[in-house]
């Protein structure tokens, strides 16, 4: 199992330090600021999490950083970000994951290491766009110019019946390889008999073109 670092629990570093930690990863967290910490604690966000200042190196080295296979830097402060990201850097994490708040920062953290960087409210501005534009099509991951991975809310036609009635494959050309429920329960590579209710929404792999009639499906 991989061991995943969380520096900053603002909003953005509590998401994905949640987000871990519900998916039964192991994730240890860290905050300079104790009451941070202690709410994350208390709210179930993780279960491991440090009062500690990641810009000093030598607090690093005491937690055994470089046993991490992924880091992320969810700092909003410019210089302490940098500062962290280098430490990580040089205590030899091999992944490390940042985000920046604007393109010159994002530069001088590629520049000294950061493997990936990130700009949450770029991200969140495009989703919220194409989200008004598409309201049937949450959010999809695209491999190539016509290959998705895309969440589609179950159109009427799909409801009370189950996957071998609807043979989507078949007559669609789409893989269900996920079903979100109403109450956020997900299932994963659901059965055969498995039925579609309203509200649904569908995890399903196919191309541009099938995507795009789904979406338009009453």
């Amino acid at each position: 199992m991989k061991q995943y670092l969380v520096v900053g629990l603002g909003r953005f570093g509590a998401s994905v330090a949640k987000t871990l930690y519900g998916s039964n990863e192991e994730v240890l967290a860290m905050d300079i600021d104790e009451d941070v910490v202690q709410e994350a604690i208390n709210n179930n966000i993780v279960e491991n999490a440090l009062v500690l200042d990641a810009t000093d190196e030598t607090h690093l080295k005491g937690i055994g950083v470089e046993e991490f296979d992924i880091a992320f830097v969810c700092i909003g402060a410019i210089e302490p970000s940098i500062m962290v990201t280098l430490n990580l850097k040089e205590m030899g994490v091999k992944k490390i994951i940042v985000k920046a708040i604007s393109k010159r920062h994002g530069k001088v953290l590629e520049k000294i290491g950061a493997t990936q960087v990130i700009y949450p409210e770029e991200y969140m501005g495009r989703r919220v766009a194409m989200l008004a534009m598409e309201p049937n099509m949450i959010e999809h991951l695209r491999f190539s110019q016509d290959f998705l991975l895309v969440e589609i809310k179950a159109p009427s036609l799909f409801w009370g019946k189950d996957l071998v009635e609807l043979d989507v494959r078949k007559k669609y050309n789409v893989n269900i390889v996920g079903i979100k429920k109403e109450d956020q329960s997900f299932s994963p590579n659901p059965s055969a008999d498995t039925i579609i209710e309203q509200g649904d929404v569908l995890l399903v792999i196919t191309d541009s073109k099938t995507a795009d009639y789904l979406k338009n499906l009453k």
